[in-house]
């Protein structure tokens, strides 16, 4: 009777620790699956940030239990929620990654993408104009000269930020006085 080889049959199985190899890997097909240069330069920086920590602490496996334990390391930097769910973002989409390379087991993909990001709290602040206010504050600096040209563009260029979303929250603004133009705003 002759011995078979069941070695030939046998598929190879996902593995659960994964090297920088395979993280690299997983991280390069993500980078070429995205349109933005923004989103491939914040993917990368969130998937680096995850590598090295991941590879400094001793034999992790990739799963549920480390990725909710990376998520209070981001919390206890005192990074914004929103920081950290983007981050958390690109984790999970390294797992799903991984999973569809064969590299990770789809049930602990699917266990790491359950990993609840961090509640948002509060709302925003403030008073906020209408394009009717916004079309008055811009008329209120004299166009006839040349601070009022200037205080003019400023509000303009500060309006338009506004529009585009940009956050303007960590800027402190003071009301300011300044010849014929009063109630100008100046950084």
């Amino acid at each position: 009777m002759r011995k078979t080889n069941k070695s030939k049959g046998k598929k190879s199985q996902p593995k659960t620790k994964l090297g920088i190899p395979d993280l690299e890997h997983s991280k390069a097909a993500i980078l070429r699956s995205l349109g933005s240069p923004d989103s491939v330069r914040g993917y990368q920086h969130a998937i680096d940030e995850f590598v090295a920590w991941y590879c400094s602490e001793p034999r992790l496996a990739f799963n549920k239990t480390v990725v909710l334990r990376y998520r209070f390391h981001l919390e206890e930097r005192g990074l914004a929620p929103g920081t950290i769910n983007v981050r958390m973002a690109a984790v999970r989409r390294l797992a799903y990654e991984a999973a569809d390379s064969g590299l990770l087991s789809p049930e602990l993909a699917a266990g790491i993408h359950r990993v609840k990001g961090v509640r948002k709290l509060g709302s925003r602040l403030g008073n906020w104009l209408t394009t009717g206010e916004a079309v008055a504050l811009l008329q209120v600096p004299d166009g006839q000269t040349l601070t009022g040209k200037r205080n003019r563009a400023i509000l303009a260029i500060l309006l338009g930020v506004v529009c585009a979303g940009a956050s303007l929250q960590n800027l402190r603004w003071r009301a300011c006085s300044v010849g014929r133009s009063a109630g100008l705003l100046s950084i």
